[in-house]
């Protein structure tokens, strides 16, 4: 990369030099999903046949909260009021 820079007709030092450099906020991360099957690479909600659910309204967790994972338990409420987040539930209607 620095060879390319240079090549252009100017260093890679003095391209840096004169651009201010801007700092990245620091964030921390924290797991969205802290157990819930982490033996896949890649969890996705299964296929539900909302012809076969025992409700008329079944309410499904987007927030990862849920101690009933992957029903909701409403601890979606208290993730909001923490973060500031206005993240609900899936409902699935029969």
């Amino acid at each position: 990369m620095a060879s390319i820079i240079q090549g252009a007709g100017f260093s890679l030092s003095s391209f840096t030099a004169t651009r201010p450099r801007r700092m990245a906020p620091v964030v921390r991360a924290e797991a969205i999903n802290p157990d819930s099957n982490k033996d896949e690479p890649k969890l996705v909600l299964h296929t539900v046949d909302v012809t076969k659910l025992s409700k008329p309204v079944t309410s499904y967790c987007r927030c990862w909260k849920s101690g009933s994972f992957p029903q909701c338990d409403g601890s979606h409420v208290k993730h909001n009021e923490i973060t500031g987040d206005n993240v609900g539930p899936l409902d699935l209607k029969k």
